[in-house]
């Protein structure tokens, strides 16, 4: 257990840094998005085959749960990049981490699994910390309401996949396999959008590049890889906890390095969705 904490929390932060290089990209938030699995696709790959081997009969056999997790990867990390164009980091990525909150009302609502008396509490948390987040950005301006629009939809689509690895792994699907197939599909969805949106699709300088290397291994690869390997050690209900931290690390980030502030309202939010998150876990554990 003790080096799955320190890998625990090494992933939280690393993958809070992600809005950040996201905001200092010179590619457009597609194209970025795009860049940040194409570059992690050829290390993902190099890994399986060192450590896991190439496990192509599990593949074929759960083509369409790949396919839809893949299509869920690219919509999160599509919506999520809008998202922080349009809205403060702290807004953005407290919304896209509500995805606990979707994964239970989606079974609720398609497998008809009734949830516990604390998720309906959490649920009722979760909608009055996002009103004071709005309220917030309403404040601020009327982009920042279309990004926290933007950071609802990233929670959507997350829980979608979250849904489908939980079926890859319930099927026997190794977590390295899961992320290079996964992050393989996600990049070749993302091009084709990127380029139809019409954005810069390349940095314009070795800075921007290195932004979004940095994305790519360090946030991506890196940090999903910690998660992944932390949350198959770690008791759930602890996890649950640990993840908490990337939403907090990711604002204080923005705060420091992109002179974001916080305003005492959008905190008092912050920590109501935080509470609602945590409660949706323990609710689902």
């Amino acid at each position: 257990m003790r080096p799955a904490l320190p890998a625990l929390l090494l992933g939280a932060v690393f993958i809070a840094l992600s809005p950040i290089f996201v905001r200092l990209s010179e590619a457009g938030p597609t194209a970025t998005a795009f860049w940040r699995v194409a570059l992690a696709v050829p290390v993902l790959w190099i890994l399986v085959l060192l450590l896991k081997g190439d496990n192509r009969e599990g593949f074929s056999t759960r083509k369409l749960l790949f396919l839809a997790a893949g299509v869920a990867f690219a919509g999160d990390l599509a919506f999520w990049h809008q998202s922080i164009r349009f809205t403060s980091v702290a807004n953005s990525t407290l919304l896209a981490n509500l995805a606990s909150i979707f994964v239970t009302l989606a079974a609720w609502l398609l497998w008809r699994e009734r949830p516990r008396p604390l998720f309906l509490l959490a649920l009722g948390l979760a909608l009055g910390g996002v009103a004071l987040l709005v309220h917030t950005s309403l404040a601020f301006s009327a982009t920042a309401l279309l990004g926290d629009a933007l950071g609802v939809v990233t929670a959507m689509f997350y829980a979608w996949y979250i849904l489908a690895v939980k079926g890859l792994r319930d099927r026997g699907a190794a977590t390295l396999q899961v992320m290079a197939v996964t992050t393989t599909l996600t990049a070749l969805i993302l091009f084709p959008v990127a380029l139809a949106t019409g954005e810069p699709m390349l940095p314009s300088t070795a800075y921007g590049w290195w932004i979004l290397i940095g994305l790519a291994l360090i946030s991506h690869a890196a940090g999903q890889g910690l998660i992944a390997y932390a949350l198959a050690h770690l008791p759930a209900p602890f996890s649950s906890v640990g993840l908490l931290l990337q939403p907090v690390v990711a604002a204080f980030f923005a705060w420091v390095l992109l002179s974001e502030p916080l305003v005492a309202l959008q905190i008092a939010g912050g920590l109501v969705v935080l509470a609602a998150i945590w409660l949706a876990r323990r609710a689902s554990a």
